[in-house]
């Protein structure tokens, strides 16, 4: 599983209006300078300089500063990459006959996701403790993967907040990049292992009864 090179693409329409095509060159270094950004993440440049951004983008760096207000804004743009990713696992009909099948299933679909986005989720993490925006940002992406788990995890887990808590984490990005990075499983070990661990929980008998909020 390895992540795809993002694309940012404008409408050849966009300012064709205009005689001098200001506009149009303006666009045009808009997205070069996003496409930029995502690929020098996406090769492991966790926090680019806007001096590099530029050089990569061909363009000056008053460029970038005219374009984007500060860094921040580049970030945002890698959020939209990450919120992608998030959304295809959420569109994906579910294919297991159970809750428990369809729980193990999302360990295998959370694992391709979080490959793709590993590189921007890493920057992500790392700027967020001065970012709003991607504080934010992160707040969504945590929520709505717990939303995902709420719908398809078995009734006796929803009425177990423990074991549900446990579940979450088990599924979050978190523990996939530790066991990807600290740990130095290959992605195919790295699933084995969250499988047999989530199906250990759902296997476990009946908690105490606490509900999942």
């Amino acid at each position: 599983m390895t992540a795809r090179r993002p694309q940012i693409t404008t409408s050849p329409q966009e300012g064709a209006h205009e005689p001098d095509g200001r506009r149009r060159r303006s666009q045009d270094s808009r997205a070069r300078i996003v496409q930029a950004m995502l690929e020098l993440v996406h090769a492991g440049e966790v926090t680019p300089a806007a001096e590099l951004v530029a050089t990569r983008a061909n363009v000056g760096l008053r460029t970038v500063f005219r374009h984007f207000a500060d860094m921040d804004s580049l970030y945002r743009e890698m959020s939209l990459v990450i919120a992608a990713e998030i959304q295809a696992v959420v569109d994906k009909p579910f294919e297991g006959a159970t809750p428990r099948d369809r729980v193990l299933e999302l360990v295998r679909r959370r694992a391709g996701a979080y490959e793709k986005i590993a590189p921007f989720k890493r920057a992500s993490m790392i700027h967020r403790h001065r970012s709003p925006l991607l504080e934010a940002d992160n707040a969504r992406f945590a929520a709505t993967a717990r939303e995902i788990l709420k719908r398809q995890a078995p009734p006796h887990i929803l009425r177990d907040r423990p074991r549900f808590e446990a579940l979450d984490v088990l599924l979050s990005f978190e523990v996939w990049a530790r066991l990807r990075r600290d740990q130095n499983l290959t992605p195919r070990l790295a699933v084995e292992t969250l499988e047999l661990a989530v199906a250990t929980l759902l296997d476990q008998g009946k908690g105490p009864g606490r509900q999942v909020r």
